[in-house]
């Protein structure tokens, strides 16, 4: 919960910034939109200018409109990194992609409406209404489809979404050919205008994520037990459609005012990697809302800063490529679900079920042949079927644990240390116990159950191994290691 106070203190603390009183000069960015950059920033990008004040003046928020385009993204990325862990936790992530794509036939036919009555058809409030309008028609056309009838929810959602961008479509070549109006203002809506993003705008959107970041606080108990368990929810009587359609309506309102920024297309991302990125380091949800939060809040900060050195580069695409290049990064690195991590914990076990079979291998021979008979090497590589390689392989790693060494006097004849023979009991003991269970409760042949038990012996734990020998082993009656059950004859 300290972490959730700090996440939501952090974007109060940058919506007072961005609330400052406005400079006499201007208070809004007077450049192109999506593509062009920060026009406050044209005399430090001037040929021949200095490369270093640039950095300087940007990286340290000198100016105000600087500030407030990192203030609306940074507060846009934290509040859509929350609340897109919900929705990737739920498994609902390409939800916010429909609603996205919904939201263009009601900006496309607001604009015509107010057009038709003699208004001005570029009413900020008015299509954010509208917008909002047609997003919540999006969802409910998808719960209508996969409640109405047999298709599946991503059907549905592939529908909603192309039919709904066709006709935004549609309605934008109508309004091309108008004679009171065109369509040069809505174009921001599908590709975003971070560039141009006015005080207003990131005030708004300051307002929004504190928002929407405090009813997530107050519903995450609620929330978590929707995402991870809903037969469970519904058990205990929680109301799982109305926590649905508040995780909706929160999509929705983020989506909406993120078209301003970073466009219908590209505010899918911010809902989505910011949360993918932070499942790579963490299996908690608070850690996970934490650092979504972050890599959302990073991506918006860091992109709006590299945009605004350069001016030929978008900005709401270049905060996606930021958020792209964190998730790239988690996907080889994160501690949890990272691919060098996984291939790293899939070698290690591949080592401890080598090193395992290999001190069976030799306790099974000090059994037959006593403790102080060396294996030769040719028994040893037959017991196993390893190739040459990997037998050394294992065997000098054994040795560097003090599990094995060499017999005295015999060259390539192998055999445990006191060290070893400790260990190889406790692994043959682990073994045959689980041998005993499966032929014992699980009907499995005792000259079938050498293979199934190597399947999972290996991750035996302690409370597991104790259960076994409750069900299959009475330490009072039995050896430290019970005989091999593969001389019992099967029941007839």
């Amino acid at each position: 919960m300290k972490w959730s106070i700090l996440i939501l203190a952090g974007l109060l603390a940058t919506l007072l910034y961005v609330v400052a009183p406005v400079p006499a000069e201007g208070a809004e960015l007077r450049g192109q939109d999506q593509g062009q950059g920060h026009a406050h920033d044209a005399p430090t990008r001037q040929p021949g200018a200095d490369r270093w004040e640039s950095f300087r003046r940007v990286f340290s928020l000198r100016d105000y409109n600087t500030r407030v385009v990192v203030a609306g993204t940074t507060m846009l990325g934290a509040a859509s990194g929350i609340i897109g862990t919900f929705m990737l936790l739920r498994k609902r992530a390409l939800v916010s992609d429909a609603i996205s794509h919904a939201t263009l036939p009601g900006i496309a036919a607001a604009f015509i409406v107010m057009t038709w009555l003699g208004g001005d058809g570029k009413n900020l409030a008015v299509l954010l209404v509208a917008a909002m309008i047609s997003a919540v028609l999006g969802v409910a056309s998808v719960l209508v489809i996969r409640s109405a009838t047999r298709i599946k929810e991503d059907a549905a959602l592939g529908i909603v979404l192309s039919v709904y961008f066709g006709l935004g479509v549609a309605l934008l070549g109508v309004i091309q050919k108008m004679a009171t109006g065109n369509a040069a203002g809505l174009e921001s809506f599908i590709y975003g205008k971070t560039a141009s993003m006015l005080w207003m705008d990131a005030v708004v959107i300051g307002i929004v994520g504190v928002a929407a970041v405090l009813v997530c606080l107050l519903m995450l108990k609620e929330f978590a037990i929707v995402c991870f368990d809903q037969q469970y929810a519904q058990t205990l009587g929680w109301p799982v459609t109305v926590l649905d359609v508040a995780m909706m309506a929160l999509v929705v309102i983020v989506t909406v005012v993120g078209l301003q920024a970073v466009g219908l297309i590209l505010v899918v991302a911010m809902l989505i990697i910011p949360a993918a990125t932070a499942r790579f380091w963490s299996e908690r949800l608070v850690t996970l809302l934490v650092l979504a939060a972050i890599v959302g809040a990073f991506s918006g900060l860091f992109g709006a800063m590299i945009s605004a050195l350069y001016s030929n580069l978008p900005s709401g695409a270049i905060i996606v490529i930021v958020a792209s290049t964190l998730f790239l990064f988690s996907l080889l690195f994160g501690i949890r679900r990272g691919a060098l991590w996984r291939a790293l914990e899939h070698r290690r076990l591949q080592w401890r079920v080598e090193q395992q079979h290999l001190l069976r291998a030799l306790f099974e021979w000090c059994e037959q042949h006593g403790a102080d008979a060396p294996m030769p090497w040719s028994r040893l590589a037959e017991a196993r079927s390893w190739p040459v390689a990997r037998l050394r392989r294992t065997l000098r790693s054994a040795a560097r644990r003090g599990w094995v060494r060499e017999g005295v006097g015999a060259r390539d004849r192998w055999q445990l240390t006191e060290r070893g023979i400790r260990e190889a009991s406790r692994v043959t003991r682990n073994h045959r116990l689980w041998e005993l269970f499966l032929i014992t409760h699980a009907d499995i042949a005792p000259s079938h159950v050498d293979r199934d038990a190597d399947m999972v012996e290996h991750v035996l734990g302690r409370e597991l191994v104790d259960r076994l020998e409750a069900l299959v082993a009475d330490d009072r009656s039995r050896p430290p290691v019970p005989p091999s059950p593969h001389a019992m004859k099967a029941a007839p």
